[in-house]
């Protein structure tokens, strides 16, 4: 599973405002919404229920919430850059300014897996990260994600 297959341009965002973990869930639920055809309340309770369980930010100011949804055909990814970083309850403490949301079907248990592992592999690597906060715009970002390198087997 690639990069490519879980965003494209349009489902990559520079221009979220946040102040709260919940504000930043609430906007990239709405913007999910539109783009999966979901309704955006559906998306954010498997959201927040995901959070409960325990925090998706996984530390170095990166955040990947996921959940599954019983409309979708195929896992769905979303990205965005912050303007700055909120708390996010980062098992490191430190505030998240980049946040990788993966909806997925019911159904795809390895698939969702997959899904996971390359997102988390790709944000992995400081240098990407570096180049993400220094972009401006949602096309930057897309090309730093799907950059070589970022497309190494899953």
């Amino acid at each position: 599973m690639e990069i490519t297959d879980l965003i494209s341009p349009n489902t990559v965002f520079a221009d979220i405002k946040a102040t709260s973990k919940k504000q930043a869930l609430q906007e990239l639920a709405r913007r999910a919404a539109a783009a999966t055809g979901c309704a955006e309340r559906e998306v954010l309770d498997v959201l927040l229920e995901r959070e409960r369980l325990g925090t998706t930010g996984i530390g170095q100011g990166i955040a990947i919430p996921h959940g599954k949804l019983p409309k979708l055909d195929n896992v769905h990814g979303f990205f965005a850059k912050l303007d700055s970083g909120i708390n996010f309850d980062a098992m490191d403490d430190l505030p998240v300014d980049l946040i990788f949301l993966l909806l997925a079907p019911e159904t795809a248990g390895a698939d969702h897996l997959k899904a996971l592992a390359r997102v988390s592999r790709t944000l992995r690597d400081k240098g990407r990260c570096e180049k993400l906060r220094g972009s401006e715009d949602a096309d930057a970002l897309y090309a730093v994600l799907t950059e070589e390198g970022a497309q190494s087997a899953a």
